[in-house]
């Protein structure tokens, strides 16, 4: 298994839909590993790695979302996988 590392920005009406909450059970239904979190801007940010094709379907749900939310864009960055997630959580505040 080679192990792939996505970095995302969502932008649109993202936050205040349980956009995070639904990344994660996504995430943890395909086996990724990363985080989520709410940004000052409006925007959602996720760090996740995984299989490629499980990556690729977490940018597909990224697309539209959960139910309420409309998403415009999603900026997809591919960086080197670092190793060190044990599970996907959702992150609060400054990190």
């Amino acid at each position: 298994m080679e192990v792939m590392r996505i970095h995302l920005f969502v932008s649109g009406r993202v936050q205040g839909v349980f956009f995070r909450a639904h990344t994660q059970e996504v995430a943890h239904q395909l086996g990724l590993v990363g985080w989520v979190k709410n940004l000052d801007d409006g925007r959602v940010e996720i760090v996740a790695e995984g299989e490629g094709a499980d990556l690729q379907r977490l940018i597909d749900w990224c697309r539209h979302g959960p139910p309420g939310a409309r998403v415009d864009d999603v900026e997809i960055f591919y960086e080197e996988p670092t190793h060190e997630f044990k599970s996907f959580e959702i992150r609060y505040g400054k990190w």
